[in-house]
């Protein structure tokens, strides 16, 4: 990764693909904002990765939902983030935050899960970013292409058929409402990151 560019990543837990196609799609959000490069770690490799997770400007965190929490893979990580993060003086203050989370339930008690990611987050002394989408699909008019079909505000909700595998689920327009969050996190990233430059400047001044 570049050193002078804004850093974002993502880390993630996926079971079945599911979660990881969605993880992909924050990432390709992410980068697609000029001046940012965005990472993608499985918490299966997080070992490799505590030093760079110290050095990024945001995390978007996510985990499929499975029996109304996080999955027990993602909690493992969580966990760990004790001894490797907050014990160690709190590396993660201030950084910026989201979350993400994907089930095969319309509802599947994804809230649980993105408020538990929330919660992690603010553990950690993180900047919360919510998702910033107004509900989609929830009139006459409106479709299962809208952004936030499944009309959550804390993070990205996904929809993935128990019976079809990642290469058809989650739906095109989950997928790019997860595609918004990870832009709405590169930006909200520069954004601290210019006023916090501006207040140095201005500090250094008087």
């Amino acid at each position: 990764m570049n050193p002078n560019a804004t850093q974002v990543a993502i880390v993630y837990h996926s079971g079945y693909g599911h979660t990881a196609r969605q993880a992909e799609a924050v990432a390709r959000g992410a980068a697609g904002v000029e001046g940012v490069e965005s990472l993608l770690i499985s918490v299966d490799d997080i070992d490799q990765h505590w030093d760079t997770l110290e050095n990024v400007d945001g995390i978007v965190f996510g985990a499929p939902t499975y029996m109304g929490s996080a999955s027990a893979q993602f909690k493992g990580f969580m966990d760990a983030t004790s001894r490797n993060v907050f014990a160690k003086g709190g590396k993660w203050a201030n950084k910026v935050a989201a979350g993400f989370t994907n089930s095969a339930s319309r509802s599947g008690d994804k809230l649980a899960t993105l408020q538990q990611i929330a919660i992690f987050a603010a553990q950690h002394g993180m900047h919360w970013v919510n998702l910033g989408l107004p509900p989609g699909h929830n009139n006459s008019k409106s479709t299962e292409d809208s952004l936030n079909r499944h009309g959550f505000f804390l993070g990205a909700a996904a929809q993935s058929n128990a019976d079809e595998s990642a290469d058809v689920v989650p739906p095109l327009a989950d997928l790019r409402t997860a595609e918004h969050l990870g832009a709405r996190v590169a930006e909200v990233v520069q954004q601290l990151a210019a006023g916090r430059q501006a207040l140095a400047l201005t500090q250094k001044a008087a």
